[in-house]
């Protein structure tokens, strides 16, 4: 039995895109799965007892804290023994590949679900793609959850050409049918429109995500606040939790809040209900590993506008499933976003179009066979 560790720095990285998969290959009945993450008293409840967890603690940012971290986890990898540690997300990424080479983990693989350097500049973009970088060479392998991502960073010179590659169509864990079920779609759009108070015969624009300025939060409410100045039928829900103080104008957030046309849910665990009270999806981010939230949307039969980056380009097809614009462009949005509100054929066409590429091409358990058969094609490679 192959013994595989799963490192995240928090517990929601480990629950929205790795517990499942890590069921299915738990089930196969050749891995024994392990996790380690922050301290997180709820999901010791969460985990099935075949799991075992080791809270290790990390701060955010770069902290001294880090050669604390590095040094537990290197201590758990050396008596635990594990054949494959899979790291993700930046601070865990970086302590989990020093402490796992020193351990002599045979295979280290590190899940590229992102480039954090991308989003900034200067001497800190210099920095944090620096630490990019050591991490892919203390890996064996890496994998980007998107295509996009894999020729950026070969471009990028983070790592060889010959070392890295995507799980099949990509996307950190595909799109359950069962979850984001479109028969239910009438049901969960009635349910949620009463409970804000959006009238059937508003045209909703919405957004998932944390609330901040790398997810292009600015540029969506600059364009939302001319649509509905023009429009008292336009409305536009933000479903996520509210990170003010990373790049949010302040101003425009408060125009927001106060705006009777834009409806602010908080975090959900039931992403498809709200999808389902939408006409058209967007997500104007600066940097994504995927968008995760592209493909749901899609799978729930919207049209969809992204930013042309690497990650949700690789989740549509533009002109087909939705359009795309120019990352901090709020004009492009605001022109993209009139234009779907003004072409309900198009948005039809999208919708259908969407849901068929985002079945066809990113069905969650179709998506775990194929991580079952790369694990044991990089454990074979040992």
């Amino acid at each position: 039995m192959y013994k595989i560790c799963y490192v995240t720095t928090v517990p929601g990285t480990i629950r929205t895109f790795i517990l499942r998969s890590a069921e299915y290959l738990y089930q196969t009945g050749e891995f024994d799965i392990s996790f380690i993450c922050n301290p997180d008293d709820a999901i010791t409840a969460e985990f099935p007892e075949r799991f075992h967890y080791f809270p290790v603690k990390m701060s955010r940012g770069i902290t001294t804290d880090a050669f604390r971290a590095i040094r537990e986890m290197k201590k758990i990898f050396k008596r635990e023994k594990f054949d494959l540690v899979q790291y993700s997300t930046p601070n865990a990424s970086c302590y989990a590949s020093i402490a796992a080479k020193k351990a002599r983990i045979p295979v280290r693989l590190y899940c590229q679900w992102g480039l954090v350097y991308v989003g900034f500049e200067g001497a800190k973009r210099k920095l944090f793609k620096a630490i990019e970088k050591k991490v892919c060479r203390n890996s064996t392998w890496i994998e980007p959850d998107s295509f996009g991502n894999l020729e950026f960073s070969h471009a990028e010179g983070l790592y060889p050409e010959n070392k890295g590659s995507v799980v099949w169509n990509g996307s950190a864990s595909g799109v359950s049918l069962t979850k984001f079920d479109i028969d239910r779609k009438p049901e969960y759009r009635r349910q949620i429109r009463e409970k804000y108070g959006i009238p059937e015969d508003a045209f909703v624009f919405g957004f998932m995500g944390r609330i901040n300025g790398d997810k292009g939060v600015n540029e969506l409410f600059t364009a939302a606040k001319r649509l509905v100045q023009d429009d008292a039928k336009i409305y536009l829900m933000v479903v996520g939790k509210p990170e003010i103080s990373r790049g949010v104008n302040t101003g425009l957030y408060g125009w927001a809040q106060n705006c009777p046309n834009i409806v602010f849910t908080g975090y959900t665990k039931t992403p498809e209900q709200y999808l389902s009270a939408m006409d058209c999806y967007v997500l104007p981010s600066y940097r994504e590993g995927f968008g995760m939230t592209v493909i749901e949307a899609e799978a729930m039969a919207l049209p969809v506008i992204v930013t042309n980056i690497p990650g949700p380009t690789d989740g549509m097809i533009k002109d087909k499933t939705g359009l795309v614009v120019e990352k901090k462009d709020a004009e492009g949005l605001y022109r993209a976003m009139l234009e779907l509100r003004q072409s309900p054929e198009k948005c039809a066409e999208f919708a259908q179009n969407g849901r068929e590429f985002a079945a066809g091409r990113f069905e969650q358990n179709t998506l775990f066979e194929k991580i079952y058969e790369d694990r044991k094609r990089l454990l074979a490679r040992d």
